[in-house]
């Protein structure tokens, strides 16, 4: 697999170090809640966030549940957006719960912004936008993430949960496809 990259972009080592990090300010974010005994609903965005939060959450020392939703915007083996669509059921009893969106990564900003329109209609106290990944050059929404792990260039990655046609989640490190991999 890795002979299809034209090269690595995050390594493991650097991935676990910035987790950590982001971890920390999350936890630090959601401090006043654990003091009040208030828990906190983790919104993990399938499938691709699955690794970044399964690492993400062994760190949080709050109360949290998780209700993850799926969510499809690059269906078999594109490499552009068709759009955000919800696979899956989104959480009904957000009614004064404090959310934390996670995702992997922050591309166009659809997808995230239309989860984040749909758990504030349904009554969200707050909302957290966490992600690994940020495209900033290629945003088309307003919505901005509060905790970005990196922001990377418009390559198409994969790697630590990001995946090309369902494959390449398993590398435990990001890289970026050759383009002949993706035509």
């Amino acid at each position: 697999m890795q002979d299809e990259l034209s090269e690595i972009l995050l390594a493991s080592d650097v991935i676990a170090c910035r987790v950590e990090e982001i971890a920390a300010e999350l936890g630090r974010r959601l401090a006043p809640l654990a003091e009040r005994d208030e828990p906190v609903v983790l919104v993990p965005v399938l499938t691709g966030s699955l690794v970044f939060t399964a690492d993400l959450i062994r760190q949080l020392p709050q109360k949290m549940r998780l209700d993850v939703v799926t969510v499809s915007s690059y269906p078999g083996a594109s490499t552009e957006s068709r759009g955000a669509t919800i696979r899956g059921a989104v959480p009904e009893d957000l009614e004064g719960q404090h959310i934390v969106l996670v995702d992997d990564i922050f591309d166009t900003g659809n997808t995230l912004s239309l989860l984040d329109r749909l758990v504030r209609e349904r009554g969200a106290a707050s909302v957290t936008i966490c992600v690994l990944l940020a495209k900033p050059s290629r945003y088309e929404v307003e919505l901005r993430p509060d905790l970005v792990g990196f922001e990377i260039p418009d390559a198409f990655v994969v790697g630590y949960g990001l995946d090309y046609d369902g494959l390449y989640r398993n590398l435990p490190f990001i890289g970026v496809l050759k383009p002949e991999v993706v035509e």
